[in-house]
């Protein structure tokens, strides 16, 4: 297999998984009447445990006042608490409530739906050689991550 056969097909294998992933996402995204700033701040929450207003308009690359009215929106849904940060109580932490991770969960949940769809159309072998590729692939990915970080 030449490399550029075996690109393209990584890349066509990308390119499905997102197409499906997404779709789902996006759909369960619009049932939830979140929008996508609201689930990319609610993953840097999840992500950072607890953060302030200025890191999530970092994150989501708005202004804080921005930043702002969207994480109000978010507190007014039960999806976050803003708590003072015991070190400085001028500050306000903000953190997902059960709600939140709940939503989250489920998100997640919905956009991986399709591989379960997928799954069932393939037999044992077919599961097998998938995994011990993947695994490799995995691997392989990893130990790119480290070589970038430790240089």
């Amino acid at each position: 297999m030449s490399a550029e056969s075996f690109t393209g097909t990584l890349k066509s294998w990308i390119d499905i998984s997102m197409r499906y992933s997404m779709r789902n996402f996006l759909r369960y995204a619009r049932e939830s009447g979140l929008s996508m700033s609201h689930f990319g701040a609610l993953f840097h929450i999840h992500r950072t445990g607890s953060c302030g207003v200025t890191e999530v308009g970092e994150h989501l690359g708005v202004t804080s006042a921005a930043a702002s009215q969207l994480l109000d929106r978010l507190v007014d849904q039960g999806m976050i608490d803003r708590t003072e940060d015991p070190q400085d109580r001028r500050v306000k932490r903000i953190v997902l409530t059960e709600q939140g991770q709940s939503v989250l969960e489920q998100g997640l949940q919905a956009r991986q739906a399709w591989l379960d769809e997928l799954e069932a159309t393939l037999n044992a072998d077919e599961k097998q050689q998938i995994s011990a590729a993947l695994d490799l692939l995995i691997e392989r990915a990893d130990q790119l991550s480290r070589s970038e970080t430790s240089t």
